[in-house]
């Protein structure tokens, strides 16, 4: 996402649009994109400096740790914040900032029922198999019979 400073007027310049996934490399990790970067940004020179902010998504298909299923997971920065200091170009490239944050926004242990709209196949227990399980766990300790012998002083 490349930005021209001769086009950000003195009071400041709001781009909304979509761009090329900026994490494309990571389809060997497992992560692919889904689609295409969505930003939404407001952009100004203050000095020797350029800030944006705004807010960022990016749908990617991950892989779930529990159920080894693949699903898709809307990475979401509402706060997409950057300064870079000016020091000669005419443009200015925001991709490598715009990577930054959807890696560090990236999922480490990606599950499938996070958001909340599917259950994982790996927590399909049934009830019942939860109870039996419980009885020969507790069965086991109600037959322990310990000989505690009174401290002496």
């Amino acid at each position: 996402m490349k930005v021209h400073l001769k086009q950000i007027p003195a009071q400041g310049l709001h781009l909304e649009g979509e761009e090329d996934c900026p994490i494309q490399e990571l389809e060997s990790e497992g992560i692919r994109c889904v689609g295409r970067l969505h930003y939404d940004l407001d952009l100004g020179v203050a000095g020797r400096a350029l800030w944006a902010n705004g807010s960022l998504s990016q749908a990617v298909e991950l892989r779930c740790v529990s159920c080894l299923e693949k699903f898709v997971h809307k990475i979401r920065v509402p706060a997409f914040a950057v300064h870079m200091e000016l020091d000669g170009p005419e443009t200015v490239d925001l991709t490598p900032s715009v990577r930054e944050e959807i890696l560090l926004n990236l999922p480490a242990h990606p599950h499938c029922d996070r958001d909340g709209d599917r259950i994982c196949k790996a927590k399909q227990v049934t009830a019942a198999e939860q109870d039996i399980k419980r009885e020969s766990d507790w069965s086991a300790l109600d037959q322990l019979k310990l000989n505690i012998k009174p401290l002496k002083h």
